[in-house]
């Protein structure tokens, strides 16, 4: 049985996006409503302890916002949040609390729960990072398939997105190797490990590490 659901995946306790969830079976329903989601929000929030930056744009004020990154609405920068050099954020994006993108890393239509990090030259595009999940330096999700097609969701079984840009769904508390390729329609189970330098498409089980394709063996308490 493939455990892909919402509430399989995440802790919606730690986001401030957890409304767009609502009434969603599948995380990947919410990636085509993350924009208009993020504006709506956007305008109830606290100016106590948001500053809106520009146009579709709030900035927590605990936030720490390097000079040098370049910052596109519609965005939320949660509290605490650390947004560092040259990071790219294109917009559609959500930053959770205490959350972390780094150096040269790219964001595009995502939602980052609290104390995710993306902090060494990571794309992250069309996808949901679950609370604590981390990837590290220069991994990546690949949201389009090279023959342009819809995207499937490969477990157990077979699961018609309807998508055609779709990076990866991370649940809660995973970690992402160096130099790792997160394939389109990639759903990653919660407490999971990926082995650097891999190349990962479909379900990965919860509480597993990814060796490889053939290699995906359940995590033990030794």
């Amino acid at each position: 049985m493939d455990n892909i659901t919402i509430k399989d995946l995440y802790n919606l306790n730690e986001t401030v996006a957890a409304d767009i969830f609502e009434g969603k079976t599948y995380p990947w329903e919410v990636l085509p409503e993350i924009k208009d989601f993020i504006i709506k929000l956007g305008n109830s929030l606290d100016p106590e302890i948001y500053e809106k930056k520009a146009e579709d744009i709030w900035v927590a004020k605990s936030a720490k916002i390097a000079p040098t990154a370049c910052l596109n609405g519609p965005l939320i920068i949660d509290e605490e949040a650390e947004i560092r050099h040259c990071a790219f954020i294109r917009g559609s994006a959500i930053v959770g609390k205490g959350a972390v993108v780094g150096n040269s890393t790219e964001l595009k239509n995502v939602i980052l729960f609290n104390k995710v990090q993306v902090p060494h030259y990571n794309y992250v595009g069309d996808s949901i990072l679950g609370y604590k999940s981390h990837m590290g330096a220069g991994s990546i999700t690949s949201n389009v398939k090279s023959d342009k097609k819809l995207v499937i969701v490969k477990g157990e079984n077979k699961y018609e997105t309807g998508l055609k840009k779709f990076g990866a769904m991370l649940g809660d508390n995973v970690e992402v190797g160096c130099g790792s390729i997160l394939n389109p329609g990639s759903v990653i189970g919660r407490n999971v490990n990926i082995y650097p330098l891999s190349s990962v498409r479909g379900v990965v089980p919860s509480d597993s590490i990814y060796k490889k394709a053939s290699e995906v063996v359940a995590k033990t308490e030794d």
